[in-house]
Order: C-alpha cells, then structure tokens, then sequence
C-alpha cells in the first residue's frame, strides 16, 4: 500500500479510521478523475475512494496537531487570525501535496524505467543479432542491471515460469507501466512476435524513437530554464524586497500596530519559503527523465 505524506498515523491504523471519512472522498473522487490511473501506476494496490479518505483523515489531523502547536505563536503577541490562516496555508500546502503523491510516484516510475531503456534495449538487440531464443534475452535482461527496467522483465518471467505466454506477460507490463516509451518498446516486440516480423529491425526503430525523444526532451529543458529563472527572480528575490521596503514606507505614515507590522513580515517569510519548495519542485519535475 502507498504511503501518505504527513501522516502521523500507521497505514493500518489510517486505512481504518478513513472509513468515517468516505461520504467526503465520494464528493472530491469526481474532481479528480485520474487519481485511480496514478495511483496503478504507481503500484499503489488501492482505489482512489479509499486513498481520498485516508488523505482526508491525515490532512484533518496534521491541522489539529499543526492548530495547535502555532497557538504558541499567542505568547508572543501574534493575532489569533495570524494562526488560523498559517493553520490553513499549511493544510492546504499538505492536502495538495497528498493528492499530488501518486503522480510523483509514478513519474519517478518513468524516469527510472526510461533512464534505463536504451541501454536495455541495446542489450536486446545484441543478444537477438546473435540468434539467442527470445525467453533467455528476457531471463538475461531481468538478471541485467537495468534498474526499473530489469525489474519489469522479472515480473514477465516470473509469470512465464508460472504458464502464462510470453505475448501476455509482455502485455501485461506494458500496461501497468506509466512510460510510453517501454510500452511501445514492448507493443513493437509483442507486435513482431505475433506477426513474425524482424524483432531485431523493430528494436531498432525503437531506440532510434527513444534518442530522438532524448534530444528532444533536453531541448524543450534548456528553454525552460530562462523562464523558470526569471519566475525565481520576479517571486522569490524581488517581490519580498519590494515588498518589506513598502511596509516600511507605509508603516511610517500610516500607524501600524506592532502585531500587524510583524505578521505582514512573517507572513512574507512564510511565503518566500513557500515558493522555495515550490521551485524546486517544478525544476526537478522538469527534468528530462531519460537523463
């Protein structure tokens, strides 16, 4: 079962308590109709109703444990409403990055499939030129080590082993895994063998399509990046400079209480550090995953 992100609370223990809470992710399930396509990418072995309740239930607890925590900010003379939107900020920043989660976990899927396809795919090819029986190269490739991609083959000759076609063990990775790169390296050899074409020649298409997408996914980065930097400069540097230098001007003519005066700052501080993460965040999920 996949974890949730800040959640205090074992998975057995959450999986329980969410049931209260399932009329509510019945409501949020609609407005988030690919959850359920993430969260089997992600091999997360659970439908989308009950992760949205078990999201509900840690998302309720962290803002009681977090509401009451940030009460201590009263004996410093910070306003009641200071507290309760930092209470809200937060439980929305943690609720988001809950239903977020899935999609994480299954992008990492595909990066770390697809960084290691073309080196997979090399071996193929080899191992096919020297007329090695389609079921060995498998054997080979899962015993390789190709990361994510040795694991997929492993699963197609463990169910092999087990009775199952060749044809349908390969259909069956290709469709529980998120990159399209490996589904359509598997459909080109699962379409060869029904067909009894060159599998060898398909696997070429393949990594030439593959390198092709490399190039072009490090193009389309390199000209994110001036645009992201810019975001980084405008949000992160200018606007909070800006921004206290204002309060200090208009706290000279206009008489601000000192409470007030401090919220605004920690208020900016708070959402500085905010958009921090989330920087970071969007440079690393735009990063190209075949690197």
């Amino acid at each position: 079962m996949i974890k949730i992100p800040f959640s205090f609370l074992p998975l057995t223990t959450l999986y329980k308590v969410s049931s209260h809470f399932l009329g509510l992710a019945q409501r949020l399930e609609r407005k988030y109709p690919n959850l359920s396509v993430y969260l089997t990418q992600a091999e997360a072995r659970i439908g989308s109703l009950e992760y949205l309740s078990m999201c509900i239930t840690a998302t309720f607890l962290f803002a009681t444990i977090f509401f009451f925590l940030s009460l201590i900010l009263l004996f410093f003379k910070i306003p009641f409403f200071f507290v309760l939107v930092l209470t809200f900020i937060f439980t929305f920043f943690v609720f988001a990055q809950q239903l977020a989660y899935p999609k994480l976990i299954a992008n990492r899927r595909v990066r770390q499939v697809e960084r290691n396809l073309l080196p997979a795919l090399e071996d193929i090819l080899i191992q096919l030129n020297s007329g090695i029986p389609l079921f060995n190269i498998l054997a080979n490739v899962a015993e390789g080590d190709y990361g994510a991609v040795s694991d997929e083959f492993r699963q197609a000759v463990r169910e092999i082993n087990a009775g199952r076609s060749q044809i349908d063990a390969l259909e069956d990775i290709a469709l529980n895994n998120p990159s399209v790169l490996f589904r359509r390296a598997i459909w080109q050899i699962v379409n060869g063998m029904k067909e009894g074409a060159d599998i060898a020649t398909l696997i070429k298409d393949v990594m030439q399509a593959v390198t092709d997408e490399q190039l072009t996914q490090i193009q389309k980065y390199g000209g994110q990046l001036s645009p992201l930097a810019l975001f980084y400069m405008l949000i992160a540097i200018i606007a909070p400079s800006l921004g206290v230098t204002f309060i200090i001007i208009l706290s000279s003519f206009i008489s601000i209480e000192e409470n007030v005066t401090k919220s605004i700052f920690y208020g900016l501080i708070i959402l500085t550090f905010l958009f921090q993460i989330m920087f970071l965040g969007m440079i690393k999920t735009r990063r190209p995953s075949l690197l």
